[in-house]
């Protein structure tokens, strides 16, 4: 069992990572400001959900072959940034047509959810992280690594689950100052679109 100083280290560190500026906690606070803090909290769980696949992935060690093939490297964030640029569309037809409507329709909880999965699981560069990461956290002294390894990634999840949702509160609660406004709302979304826009010019140009 890993011991709890180590423990304590890694959420520290973990938090620390998950407050420094990064797609995952841009894409929280952009979708956020946009939609409110629910939309932000959902696109928190699926961006979870997608580090469970990381985490299962880095355990078993098949985040090795995105390591070893740059083959799968750039299928994988190439993937990612086309995502990303259709994100960045959606965002500026809403912008366009915000002032032909009263109230823009809200994206559901679901396809919320999925744009955090999505947006994780297509991100190879949050794989090599892991596999960076966390092993030096881990010991074949205290166990099974593949148990260190879950047990290390639930501690992660949950140090970015807690902070991502602050984020959501905080930019969901500058969002809500403006969302009644047609001008706000088009600037609101045109900000999306240029950060969705960045990640996917960042995520193409990612190198290993």
């Amino acid at each position: 069992m890993i011991d709890s100083n180590v423990f304590l280290a890694f959420f520290t560190t973990s938090v620390i990572l998950a407050l420094s500026p990064g797609p995952d906690n841009l894409f929280v606070m952009a979708q956020s400001a946009q939609n409110g803090r629910t939309a932000g909290l959902f696109v928190t769980l699926g961006l979870a959900t997608g580090l469970i696949g990381h985490t299962v992935a880095v355990a078993f060690g098949l985040a090795a072959i995105v390591h070893s093939s740059a083959m799968a490297f750039t299928l994988l964030k190439f993937m990612g940034a086309a995502y990303l640029l259709y994100l960045a569309l959606q965002a500026l037809r809403a912008a366009a047509s915000t002032g032909q409507q009263e109230h823009v329709q809200p994206l559901s909880r679901g396809n919320l959810y999925r744009r955090g999965i999505v947006m994780n699981l297509t991100n190879p560069k949050v794989s090599l992280f892991f596999m960076a990461f966390l092993p030096q956290f881990a010991d074949p002294r205290h166990g099974s690594m593949m148990v260190q390894f879950f047990l290390l990634g639930a501690v992660f999840i949950i140090a970015t689950i807690l902070v991502f949702t602050i984020i959501s509160f905080l930019a969901g609660g500058f969002g809500d100052k403006f969302r009644n406004s047609s001008i706000a709302q088009k600037a609101v979304n045109r900000i999306a679109a240029t950060v969705f826009i960045g990640l996917a010019i960042k995520l193409a140009i990612s190198e290993r």
